[in-house]
């Protein structure tokens, strides 16, 4: 039978905690991170075909089509071709694992159109692919090279808002001025609620929102905008930014939150979602 079409998603990545523990000799930072994914995302769609990749979406400005794109290199190392549509909703360079998120989506979907085996080592599409190739709750550690999936996680009821302002990795990782930070526990506690979690999640931190913060001050508006609104129970970073959370009770309130950080900066990416 014939390879046919096949679509995978490529949920927004969120990292809940992202703890920088050290750098190695080679400048490479180690992390510890616990990353949940939203039910919101991109979606990828492979077909037999030559080599094409057509980006569509709402999302499309700043996404590169040529060989630079994470996509493209996703199907390099693979070794397939596959006619490639990428239907792009999340913004670009914010922080959630777009691109990164979109290669995992790229290599799970010819995996299955092709019968290949995935690749064992994607760290060269970056840090993040590996624990987007999972793509559910897991703790990341090291350089992005030690993904360990985690079971049993509370669903979190969230709102992610990006200011619209692109934030380069690389310089907000120059700005951190103490890369020696303490890790996650270990083990991770049980968490028997959301409400367990949520709580527990306000006791760790993001150490790249400090110099996000610096880099980008628009990223302050958002967090004070986030933790105002009616039971915002955090308010925090996600990733090296510029995109923020904030988690709630229930998805009524996250709805409501959405709607009045929309209708307060029309300007601003919004979406209410659900975090597993």
């Amino acid at each position: 039978m014939p390879p046919r079409p096949t679509t995978e998603t490529a949920p927004a990545k969120v990292n809940v905690t992202l703890h920088v523990t050290g750098r190695r000799a080679d400048g490479y930072h180690l992390l510890d991170s616990l990353v949940m994914f939203a039910d919101i995302g991109d979606r990828l769609t492979v077909a037999p075909g030559p080599r094409r990749l057509a980006v569509t979406g709402p999302r499309t400005a700043d996404v590169p089509d040529g060989p630079g794109n994470l996509v493209l290199r996703a199907a390099d190392l693979i070794g397939a071709e596959a006619d490639i549509t990428l239907e792009k909703r999340l913004p670009v360079a914010a922080g959630i694992g777009g691109g990164s998120s979109d290669a995992a989506a790229c290599l799970r979907a010819l995996a299955r159109m092709t019968g290949r085996a995935l690749p064992e080592d994607v760290l060269s599409l970056g840090a993040d692919v590996p624990v987007c190739l999972v793509a559910r709750a897991a703790r990341m550690q090291g350089i992005g090279d030690r993904v360990t999936p985690l079971d049993g996680l509370p669903t979190l009821d969230a709102v992610l808002v990006n200011p619209g302002v692109e934030v380069s990795t690389p310089v907000i990782f120059k700005r951190l001025e103490n890369p020696d930070n303490a890790p996650m526990p270990m083990p991770l506690p049980g968490f028997a609620s959301p409400e367990d979690l949520a709580g527990w999640l306000a006791s760790q931190r993001n150490d790249l929102e400090a110099p996000a913060l610096a880099e980008a001050p628009v990223i302050g508006d958002v967090l004070r905008r986030i933790a105002k609104t009616p039971e915002c129970r955090i308010a925090r970073m996600s990733g090296s930014g510029a995109t923020c959370f904030g988690l709630y009770p229930d998805a009524s309130r996250a709805r409501a939150a959405a709607e009045m950080l929309t209708t307060a900066q029309p300007g601003w990416w919004v979406a209410a979602c659900r975090l597993s």
